[in-house]
């Protein structure tokens, strides 16, 4: 299955990527979503990087990186892979200059059909705090449905958040 449309190319990480990765990951504006707390060093990245040749299955979760133009503009996840039910988490993340550009919802669009047609995965889940409002629209406009509410889930400049789980299942139509 090819990664690719129009205006995106989603990719494995390479060793080229070590810069957009610090850049990324150090970004405490980003931390929230990935519920980091500390920089990441190059070293660990660059050992990241390395491993990153693991097969899903063994690893458990895959990043691409979303390219635009030969460019890296975002990373598109699966995690909390799991096989035997056929389920993993999907998160995305679009650098602020290529935010509201569609690029998010075309890398969307690839890996919901790759996740179900090459994964051959029965649901895919995403996470989203409830002010995030232009995730939700994103997955909103990819038929996920939105089955949850974790209360106070997310604490974040002195204050909880509410999380809001969608779930997409795979009805065949959607791939």
């Amino acid at each position: 299955m090819k990664l690719e449309s129009k205006n995106i190319k989603l990719r494995a990480l390479e060793p080229e990527d070590l810069e957009f990765l610090f850049q990324t990951e150090n970004n405490s504006n980003f931390w929230e979503v990935s519920s980091t707390q500390i920089p990441f060093s190059k070293y660990i990245l660059t050992q990241y990087i390395a491993n990153s040749h693991q097969d899903i299955y063994e690893a458990k979760q895959l990043r691409l990186i979303v390219e635009h133009q030969n460019q890296p503009i975002g990373m598109i996840d699966l995690f909390n892979f799991n096989p035997q039910h056929k389920r993993a988490g999907i998160g995305i993340l679009i650098i602020k200059e290529f935010q509201q550009k569609g690029f998010a919802s075309e890398s969307l669009t690839l890996f919901i059909k790759y996740a179900f047609k090459t994964l051959q995965l029965h649901q895919i889940y995403a996470n989203i705090t409830s002010d995030n409002k232009n995730s939700i629209a994103l997955f909103n406009s990819h038929k996920f449905e939105k089955i949850g509410v974790k209360k106070d889930w997310v604490y974040t400049d002195n204050n909880f958040k509410d999380e809001i789980l969608f779930q997409l299942i795979n009805n065949k139509t959607n791939e």
